[in-house]
């Protein structure tokens, strides 16, 4: 354990443990439910919130544990085994959900909601995709200021997660126009409830069920300067930065589902008889096995190479090309091994109900990765500019 955090190596081992149990026994039951219905029930908000799953990551000001990002992203490893709407609700609760506004909000915001993130009392969702532009520096929704010297919000914004659950939306908005420079964005924190902002109903996902998405619509919301992340200007760098770090949470995730998919297969492999052998025992299976494990060990050791960086620094030079890496080789990871799961399964995997666990599932559930903060070109843009940038060396702390 870090010795800031406020619980012990043998409660952290525990409470690991405890979530293992927590995704893989009871909300997995409730996923019975979710698969048909879209939406979480209550039940498993409240055994979200009864497990400190929107506590845990917190600073101990705001009510969390003090973890550091490696602890955080361990438990995330966790609850990434069980169904991946929650996976995605509370991967999204334990990064950008609070952390944007504990980064660039003003005092008096944080002073006002930072202790409610602990039980889910608010819950923010972020804003940059549009229909109409992209999530980059072509977006069209506009912040401008009136008579009054108030921001007012025009726009929409589209394929926004958690749209069901949310309190208020970090958007990224035009506050300069005339700029065609990444100086020409701002971000803001903006009330779910505050006149003129509309939510657009969106298709239900292939996979990962139960988490909301929808569009936004933005029509003259009005907001006062203190709902301004940062300074006027800065909405590219809030962004880019609230990302990255969300990029290798997405690789956790990512790290979690292929774990149990590996440790899933291993047991179907062992079981599985033909002309009086485990097909374990096989020679391609045998190579397949390997590649996952592979895939797996070298994922982990980029994540936790990050997460010690981030600790030391979290604004250091190589965050955001490490962050893209991590996502990058978690996308590869987890492809490869969803489909070699779904081949040594054969026919069996490909149900909806296995004795070994959510095969089936699984394979759907983990396809929405390769989109979520940045398709892999995104990440490959984002990593071959920034190895030009320093010129292909990377720094590391071991």
């Amino acid at each position: 354990m870090n010795p800031n955090a406020t619980i012990t190596d043998e409660q952290f081992e525990a409470y690991l443990k405890q979530i293992r149990e927590l995704v893989e026994g009871p909300f997995e039951e409730i996923q019975k439910e979710v698969e048909v219905t879209n939406v979480f029930p209550q039940e498993f908000y409240d055994l979200a919130i009864k497990n400190d799953l929107y506590r845990f990551y917190l600073p101990a000001e705001y009510g969390g544990w003090n973890l550091n990002e490696l602890e955080i992203l361990r438990v995330q490893e966790e609850f990434s085994r069980g169904p991946g709407g929650m996976r995605m609700h509370l991967h999204h609760a334990a990064d950008m959900n609070w952390r944007i506004l504990d980064d660039y909000g003003k005092p008096e915001l944080k002073a006002k909601y930072m202790d409610k993130f602990q039980d889910k009392t608010i819950y923010c969702n972020f804003a940059i995709t549009e229909q109409t532009g992209g999530t980059g520096a072509d977006l069209h929704t506009t912040a401008l200021k009136n008579e009054k010297g108030n921001y007012v919000l025009n726009g929409e914004k589209w394929l926004i997660s958690h749209t069901d659950c949310s309190d208020f939306t970090y958007v990224i908005a035009v506050t300069d126009p005339e700029s065609d420079k990444d100086s020409r964005l701002s971000a803001f924190f903006v009330p779910n409830d505050a006149p003129g902002f509309e939510i657009v109903e969106m298709p239900h996902m292939m996979g990962c069920r139960g988490a909301g998405h929808a569009g936004l619509k933005f029509n003259n919301v009005e907001l006062e300067p203190i709902y301004l992340l940062g300074e006027e200007g800065q909405g590219m760098e809030v962004a880019i930065h609230s990302l990255s770090v969300s990029r290798v949470h997405i690789a956790m995730s990512n790290l979690g589902m292929a774990q149990r998919m590996l440790e899933i297969t291993l047991k179907r492999a062992n079981d599985r008889i033909t002309f009086g052998k485990p097909i374990a025992s096989r020679q391609m299976i045998k190579e397949k096995i390997a590649r996952m494990q592979a895939h797996i060990h070298t994922l982990r050791c980029a994540i936790y190479d990050f997460a010690r960086d981030y600790d030391i620094d979290p604004y250091n030079e190589y965050v955001t090309e490490k962050a893209a890496i991590c996502k990058l080789v978690s996308i590869e990871t987890v492809k490869e091994v969803s489909d070699e799961m779904l081949e040594i399964f054969g026919g069996d995997g490909y149900f909806e109900d296995s004795p070994y666990g959510p095969t089936e599932r699984l394979y759907r559930d983990c396809r929405a990765m390769w989109l979520e903060e940045g398709a892999p070109n995104v990440q490959k843009i984002t990593i071959a500019r920034e190895c030009q940038k320093f010129g292909g060396v990377v720094k590391y702390n071991f």
